[in-house]
């Protein structure tokens, strides 16, 4: 019967497409991690700092988390399905009911070696340039120069002048370096990019 075959198929294929989801989510977890590791080490030398706004879908990333839980005590109580088969369900309730609301407790903003962003912490050195983009929030873009990206960084509207003067401070102390593009004359002051 073709129906037969399509249960088997499908009995095949969920415990492998777990363990792959499973891998995915385990990479995501310790990425995040490693994230908060990095953030605990780094908060004692904050120098101006401020909570990240929640994402956008954040009550979203949430309910997943909770429906991945249930679905877990559904597996583990009602189903009796063995501990070994659960890898992906686990790692994907890990992931949205621990790790992601964990990451965003991470304070945005300026430490002692580098800037915070939304994405990602920056060394002080790998900034080559920096921008700013005010709709609809002030966003400060900083440029890599190690890596082509640049990560963005949702300035508060109170905190706006703390954080230029703290950005020309870092290029007075040559901690930030900005590359211009073009001819350099060497007539420019690098402090008046920010």
């Amino acid at each position: 019967m073709p129906g037969d075959d399509l249960v088997e198929l499908v009995r095949w294929l969920a415990p492998r497409v777990s363990l792959l989801f499973g891998v995915g989510f385990l990479g995501a977890n310790l990425y995040v991690l490693w994230q908060l590791w990095a953030y605990r080490r780094r908060r004692r030398s904050a120098l101006l700092v401020w909570e990240a706004e929640k994402p956008r879908f954040y009550g979203l990333n949430l309910g997943l988390g909770a429906l991945f839980g249930a679905l877990l005590a559904l597996d583990v109580f009602v189903l009796r399905r063995p501990v070994g088969q659960l890898f992906g369900e686990v790692m994907m309730c890990t992931y949205y009911g621990y790790a992601f609301p964990m990451s965003t407790r991470i304070a945005r903003g300026f430490y002692g070696d580098g800037v915070w962003a939304d994405s990602g912490f920056m060394p002080w050195t790998q900034i080559s340039a920096v921008s700013w983009k005010e709709e609809p929030a002030v966003t400060l873009v900083l440029v890599s120069r190690v890596r082509s990206m640049a990560r963005r960084l949702t300035v508060p509207g109170p905190l706006y002048g703390q954080v230029r003067r703290l950005l020309r401070d870092r290029i007075a102390a040559h901690e930030i370096h900005i590359g211009g593009a073009g001819l350099d004359l060497g007539s420019r002051d690098e402090r008046d990019a920010v």
